[in-house]
């Protein structure tokens, strides 16, 4: 895999935010060997999922960048301070990010991922979470990032993991 260069990271325009829908599903941790997704339904019917997208924009600590290339919007790196998954606090962004899968390992995600961890320094965060599933390979990226597991997330088959944003 190469790094790609060419795509923009950039912010999230209004009229895109129904992109984070898609993205969201995108981010369903399936597990090398399972053939078969989970039905899209289920971002609708879990509120953790719903409180991920739903009215994004709305809220004082909504932010989002996505990446772009040939024109085409191919990944996306949000947070927000609601009730959704890896949610510690409402002082504490909770991250979502995700890409379509002929983007991923290029080097993209870890770009969207290093912007919006800066631009939350930038505004003051003390810290950042997401949940991830144990066993996705993604859990060595947060690491790498800084991230660091404080426990399980919303069941045992989640991490919890916080980056520290202020010097210690």
């Amino acid at each position: 895999m190469h790094e790609d260069a060419a795509a923009v990271i950039r912010p999230l325009r209004e009229d895109e935010a129904h992109l984070l829908e898609d993205f969201l599903y995108e981010a369903i941790y399936v597990p090398e060997g399972v053939t078969t997704r989970p039905p899209r339904s289920i971002i609708d019917d879990d509120p953790k999922c719903r409180a991920h997208f739903e009215g994004f924009g709305t809220l004082p600590d909504d932010r989002a960048l996505v990446a772009e290339t040939g024109g085409r919007v191919v990944g996306a790196c949000w947070v927000r301070t609601t009730d959704c998954y890896g949610h510690i606090d409402d002082a504490t962004p909770a991250f979502a990010v995700s890409l379509y899968r002929e983007f991923r390992g290029q080097g993209i995600g870890t770009r969207m991922l290093r912007r919006m961890l800066e631009e939350l320094r930038e505004a003051g965060y003390a810290r950042a979470s997401l949940g991830v599933a144990k066993g996705n390979p993604a859990l060595h990226l947060y690491k790498r990032l800084g991230f660091r597991i404080v426990g399980d997330g919303s069941d045992d088959t989640e991490w919890l993991m916080v980056c520290e944003l202020r010097p210690s």
